[in-house]
């Protein structure tokens, strides 16, 4: 338990940011599931709309350092490789 007022502020702001960041990694979660929903429906074209919303919302994520910024890549990599094989 925090003992000094400096202690129990840090702690205070320690569950804020958790819960914003908890919020916004949900938000890139969802994001992520849209545009693997749409590439298994099969539509090139909704997908690929899809994963164009959905980039920004990753690498938003990625520069506020809620995810590494290697791991947002490797997510827009693997999505658009996904969306470039389809048929």
């Amino acid at each position: 338990m925090a003992n000094s007022a400096q202690a129990r502020k840090r702690a205070r702001q320690a569950i804020k940011k958790r819960i914003h960041n908890v919020s916004l990694r949900s938000k890139l979660r969802t994001a992520i599931k849209s545009i693997r929903k749409t590439i298994q429906s099969g539509d090139k074209a909704t997908a690929q709309v899809a994963f164009n919303t959905s980039i920004g919302i990753v690498d938003s994520i990625a520069s506020k350092g809620i995810i590494h910024k290697n791991k947002a890549a490797r997510y827009k990599s693997r999505l658009s490789i996904a969306i470039k094989s389809m048929a």
